[in-house]
């Protein structure tokens, strides 16, 4: 009797599982986002420095790339009439990974990066990485130090260290540091 009563919880329990998520896929129908990850577009000031320096400094692949023609461009507000293209780098192989899209146009103006608090606008980039020390040592031998010495995060084995790419934007990395 004791045992069918534990086969029954057991039961019971994958039944409630399942009716819970089961509920929580049905919240409004249609879900909101396409997908769970966004892409980050960049101008740089130089487009060849900057993708040296996220595939073999930072350990991106790159992805593809695209043109924006100058009608595309002035049609849909992102230049002045410019054209231009975009560079996709990509943190992994998969469909749905985060992309970062780099571009070069000209006219664009350098922000103060000194600090996050130094301007207004996407400040930084957060990159998790499996071992914050092999990372390090990759950017080094590329010549990239990093801002200032790894900063161990609440008492674990988690650290944050900060290095800026060749137009100074902030890129944060966060890991255990082996």
């Amino acid at each position: 009797m004791k045992k069918y009563r534990i086969h029954l919880l057991i039961a019971a329990g994958l039944v409630a599982g399942i009716l819970v998520m089961a509920a929580a896929g049905q919240g409004g129908g249609k879900a909101e986002f396409s997908r769970a990850t966004i892409d980050i577009g960049m101008v740089v000031s130089d487009v060849n420095k900057a993708a040296k320096f996220y595939t073999q400094a930072l350990g991106f692949k790159e992805a593809g790339a695209f043109d924006v023609s100058a009608q595309m461009a002035g049609d849909t507000g992102l230049t002045d009439n410019k054209p231009f293209q975009v560079r996709v780098f990509a943190l992994g192989d998969e469909p749905a990974t985060t992309k970062l899209k780099i571009m070069q146009i000209p006219g664009a103006r350098k922000v103060d990066n000194q600090y996050i608090s130094s301007s207004l606008g996407v400040r930084y980039l957060t990159v998790f990485v499996a071992d914050l020390g092999k990372t390090l040592e990759r950017l080094k031998q590329n010549g990239v130090a990093p801002v200032k010495e790894p900063y161990r995060l609440g008492g674990g084995d988690t650290y944050l260290a900060l290095v800026k790419d060749p137009d100074g934007n902030i890129i944060e990395l966060l890991g255990p540091k082996q």
